[in-house]
């Protein structure tokens, strides 16, 4: 059976930091670029980060360059997360996701339509 499953959500004051990790079941990430998203009840989901197949390319939404850095770990299955300097607008329900790019070593896929597996996602709140 083919999962992702998010962990390391919570509760932050604004500032602070989260590690959210994004770990697959299954199936193994290398030949998937993943993707963070992340959802607001009664708003579009919002592509947060990307990182290709390979590692060698990187992709993040304006909001947050500069204070989210994604990476992923071969060995442990598993796609990292690290977000410092958080913001109330941060709050969000994040979801990452795979797409099998195939050869595409360095793609970075921008769209949800993109992506074949999602996890259930993990819920983020920064509040004081």
């Amino acid at each position: 059976q083919l999962q992702l499953v998010e962990s390391g959500g919570g509760l932050v004051q604004p500032g602070g930091s989260l590690r959210l990790s994004c770990a697959a079941s299954g199936f193994t990430l290398n030949s998937y670029a993943i993707g963070w998203f992340r959802q607001v009840p009664g708003k579009e989901s919002e592509g947060v980060s990307c990182i290709s197949s390979s590692g060698s390319s990187t992709h993040y939404a304006d909001s947050v360059k500069g204070r989210f850095t994604i990476s992923r770990d071969s060995a442990k299955n598993t796609v990292y997360l690290q977000m410092n300097s958080l913001k109330p607008e941060d709050t969000a329900v994040y979801y990452c996701a795979a797409a099998n790019v195939g050869s595409s070593y360095g793609y970075t896929p921008r769209w949800s339509q993109e992506y074949d597996y999602w996890g259930q996602g993990t819920q983020v709140t920064v509040s004081s």
